[in-house]
């Protein structure tokens, strides 16, 4: 076989191992970046199941849109940097802050973490809305804007699935008893 074959043979079978090398660093990257998302969500989650997050999560709902309907009740919060009482306002916007940072940049996926949370972002966004106007207001534009952008997939993601992320077409289970026949 003349040399000109055997360096061609070589020169493919060369190729060929990179190419295969490149394919497998591309799994391992994937592989890798699939691990930090489930430690995303897993934070995420166990932050969630928390007697603290569930305490202020019930604050939010219950009692925060009422006392932010007085404006000297939003400037007296705003003042106190989110002390005492109202300090699981921050625990809550912070955590759906990171939420919105890691879906932005990309670690988590945003379908998933819609499907998972749209319903308590969108509702605590809107809660607090008027204090994070009045915060960036007397602060910075920049304040829990992660959770803007969480609260605004969110709102796009109610809107589009009105019933939840269900597939379109998969037959769903009865919810009634059935009689026994």
């Amino acid at each position: 076989m003349p040399a000109e074959w055997v360096t061609a043979i070589a020169t493919v079978f060369t190729a060929l191992v990179i190419a295969a090398s490149a394919i497998a660093a591309a799994v391992q990257i994937r592989h890798l970046r699939t691990g930090n998302q489930i430690s995303a969500y897993n934070e995420c989650r166990e932050t969630m199941e928390g007697a603290e997050f569930r305490e202020a999560l019930a604050f939010i709902r219950n009692e925060i849109p009422q006392r932010l309907a007085d404006p000297e009740t939003v400037s007296a919060i705003t003042g106190s940097s989110l002390r005492n009482e109202y300090a699981g306002i921050r625990l809550v916007a912070n955590l759906f802050e990171s939420m919105g940072l890691f879906v932005k940049t990309g670690m988590m996926d945003e379908q998933i973490a819609c499907e998972l949370w749209a319903g308590i972002v969108l509702n605590c966004w809107n809660n607090l809305r008027p204090l994070t106007a009045e915060l960036r207001r007397r602060h910075s534009a920049g304040v829990w804007i992660n959770f803007e952008y969480m609260a605004v997939l969110s709102e796009d993601f109610v809107k589009h699935f009105p019933d939840g992320g269900y597939p379109a077409g998969v037959r769903r289970m009865p919810l009634e008893q059935q009689a026994d026949g």
